[in-house]
């Protein structure tokens, strides 16, 4: 008799753990985390008693996996939103399966370490009791407790559309709770069209985004005195870290993490209300340079389809500018062959390309991406020094990679600051300083014109549109004829309109955009997909933002970029349709489809290799990345690779990720390859659902060099004519 009281206490114990778990602990992270918000304590009851009632009954084995699942979620959640500020998305969370992207991202180490240890030691109790218990049956929440759940989840719902917040996502949602409101909006958005059958709305207005509007008073008479363009592109850094912008926009943010830019920035024009339009760096070169939106949806860069192109790519700046006379270079931190900008970068102009391997200075610090700040800029003053010594005038970009995650920084800098990547951004603002004020010493600044920017945004906690919230520095010989602070609405799509406008260049009627060195009397048309939101301001007012959900709000904002907006209620259809429709546009303003493309990817060039694989990014021998395959379509891959040391054999690998995880295709582990015994492979696969983020990462280890003569990449229908045989010239992405 004393059996079930006994077993009615572990059983209670059992759920209680459970409870305790799922719904207790999320509670004290989110106010721990500083991510305190009514609709977030909201998600985070409705999710956490959903799991309780789920799981309840359920057998350990089954459990497990999904209690393992979800603390990796919050986990996640945790360390983007401190590294890039922002929830992750479902393509994010295959990141989570590469130990090798995990290691480089966090450099061995979590921001938040005692968060896994926390909901570890939750599942290892909960597990323990389950075995205490074992052989005894199950006593769970009643069958009525299940209404609770619903009734949380639905206020939520209510709430987002009778007063929506602004707050970031991460504040109003648990991730879990994201992903599951995505899944429903999805699955709305699909219902809709299918009842809507073939109905096609009139073609969108675009003229406001896709071509150059010159119709400003100049703020210049006549071309600009600089002879030279120097480019500098600062890895993820927003544009609140300048303090003239925050000033103009009235933040309510005041750290001041870079006080020599902002120092500089004094001294210049800054651009306050200034868009970066996307996360990724080449989607952000190629904006910069090209004078166009890159994708709107994480579908191929457009960088990599222009490869497929000998037109749109000669209006690109650095080709524009060659054309003119300039010596056109490239010089960035890391590697070039990740995402092929070892082939982007020659075919939109650039005359030298050249990425770590360039460098000969030692780093001050250990950095997996390639070289720390202040090696990067003690070197590309050795370069700007080379270009001074010749005779024509030139035109270089940087790139820096110091802070991206996982934000390296020396130790005195790291015991000033409370974050690794608040030690990150200020070792940048250190190195850029010095490097502007040797630039300075020189008098190289008498004659170049300057242009500070970052190729997207790392956002930050709390700062309203922080993710989209970039910043243009423009140092110009005649800086006392340019004001200090440039009104109007501006971003990277308009750099390249306005570098040959400075130059009185003509501009090409395939760049968009408006300069930076005119004064305009009427807004524009901008548009960004930052953190999963798509937002489009019609210049006339009015930002509209689209949501995961499919969900469009309108707000009253003079310009993109402010510190508060009005909320003015839900978009129409009529008009997400609109918005819809137009960035599917601008999506396609180079191909209409990816279909029948031949991408080659490999070349002449002899690439040096390592004497083992480290991990599969840094050591990538090709930049046949993020990809997109239609449903229903086929991938045909020809490759050939030869060792260029006779006496010795390199060892290949060949390996491809969907969203970075690993996608099998039934390749040899590892293939030998000799100077007489080439490796020579061709293979397919069916794409039987939609691919996008689909890339290939072939790796090699070994003594010598090694050349890819041959990395073919071709997506058509089953019934088309296979593109591998066609080779015509107007469907071969060339290799430069």
């Amino acid at each position: 008799m004393k059996d079930v009281p006994d077993g009615s206490r572990r059983s209670r114990a059992r759920l209680a753990i459970l409870i305790g778990l799922v719904l207790v602990v999320p509670l004290v992270v989110r106010a721990s985390l500083g991510w305190s918000h009514p609709l977030g304590y909201l998600s985070d009851l409705g999710i956490g008693i959903l799991l309780s009632l789920l799981l309840q009954r359920c057998p350990w084995w089954l459990a497990l996996p999904v209690l393992v699942a979800w603390a990796t979620l919050i986990v996640a959640s945790a360390e983007l939103v401190n590294a890039v500020g922002r929830l992750p998305t479902s393509a994010d969370l295959t990141y989570l399966f590469d130990p090798q992207f995990v290691e480089n991202s966090t450099g061995g180490a979590l921001s938040h370490p005692w968060l896994p240890v926390t909901l570890g030691a939750g599942i290892a109790a909960w597990l323990l009791a389950r075995w205490a218990g074992r052989g005894r049956p199950l006593r769970g929440l009643p069958t009525k407790a299940w209404a609770l759940p619903v009734v949380l989840l639905v206020a939520h719902w209510g709430a987002q559309h009778l007063a929506p917040s602004a707050a970031d996502q991460w504040r109003q949602f648990n991730l879990p709770h994201q992903l599951l409101a995505a899944g429903v909006g999805g699955l709305q958005e699909r219902t809709l069209a299918w009842l809507q059958g073939d109905r096609h709305d009139s073609a969108p207005a675009m003229a406001g985004l896709t071509r150059a509007d010159m119709s400003g008073q100049p703020l210049l008479t006549g071309p600009g005195r600089a002879r030279n363009l120097l480019v500098i592109t600062l890895e993820g850094i927003p544009g609140a870290y300048i303090r003239a912008n925050r000033q103009a926009l009235g933040s309510h943010y005041d750290e001041d993490l870079m006080p020599n830019l902002s120092r500089w920035a004094a001294r210049g024009m800054n651009t306050p209300d200034y868009v970066v339009h996307t996360h990724q760096t080449i989607r952000g070169l190629y904006a910069m340079l090209c004078g166009d939106y890159d994708k709107l949806d994480n579908g191929t860069p457009k960088g990599v389809e222009l490869l497929t192109q000998d037109v749109r790519n000669r209006d690109c700046l650095p080709a524009r500018l060659r054309e003119q006379g300039f010596a056109t270079h490239y010089l960035q931190g890391a590697g070039l062959r990740f995402m092929a900008k070892d082939r982007i970068m020659p075919h939109i102009g650039f005359d030298a390309v050249h990425g770590v391997e360039w460098f000969r200075n030692d780093n001050y610090l250990e950095f997996p991406w390639g070289k720390d700040d202040r090696a990067f800029f003690e070197g590309a003053l050795d370069y700007v020094d080379q270009l001074e010594k010749q005779d024509q005038p030139w035109m270089l970009t940087l790139l820096t990679v110091g802070t991206h995650q996982p934000y390296s920084a020396p130790k005195d800098y790291l015991e000033r600051h409370d974050t690794a990547k608040q030690a990150a951004v200020a070792y940048l603002d250190d190195a850029i300083g010095h490097f502007l004020d040797a630039l300075e010493r020189q008098g190289v600044l008498e004659d170049t014109l300057v242009v500070v920017t970052s190729d997207e945004s790392h956002g930050i906690d709390g700062v309203r549109l922080a993710s989209a919230w970039g910043f243009n520095l423009v140092l110009a010989p005649e800086q006392a004829r340019l004001p200090r602070l440039n009104k109007g609405t501006y971003g990277h799509v308009d750099l390249s309109a306005s570098l040959l406008d400075y130059f009185a260049l003509p501009v090409p009627a395939a760049i968009a955009g408006r300069s930076l060195f005119r004064d305009y009397d009427t807004g524009r048309e901008i548009i960004s997909f930052t953190n999963g939101l798509l937002r489009y301001h019609d210049g006339k007012g009015t930002l509209t933002e689209c949501d995961f959900q499919q969900r469009c709000r309108r707000y009253a904002s003079e310009g993109f970029i402010a510190e508060q907006a009005a909320y003015i209620g839900r978009s129409s259809d009529e008009d997400s349709r609109k918005i819809t429709a137009m960035t599917s546009a601008l999506d396609h303003s180079l191909l209409r489809t990816p279909l029948n493309l031949h991408y080659q990817f490999g070349g002449p060039t002899a690439i040096p290799l390592q004497p083992r694989i480290r991990d599969d990014w840094a050591d990538n021998l090709i930049g046949a990345q993020y990809l997109e395959m239609p449903e229903g379509s086929y991938t045909r891959v020809r490759l050939k690779v030869r060792s260029l040391d006779p006496a010795h054999s390199a060892y290949i690998q060949l390996k491809a990720k969907e969203s970075e995880q690993d996608v099998a295709l039934g390749l040899p582990a590892e293939m030998r390859v000799t100077a007489t015994q080439p490796l020579e492979l061709e293979f397919r696969f069916d794409n039987p659902s939609p691919r996008k983020a689909f890339s290939f990462h072939l790796l090699g280890y070994g003594t010598g060099e090694v050349e890819i003569s041959d990395f073919s990449v071709i997506t058509a229908l089953p019934e088309q004519e296979d593109p591998l045989e066609q080779r015509s010239d107007e469907q071969i992405a060339h290799s430069i």
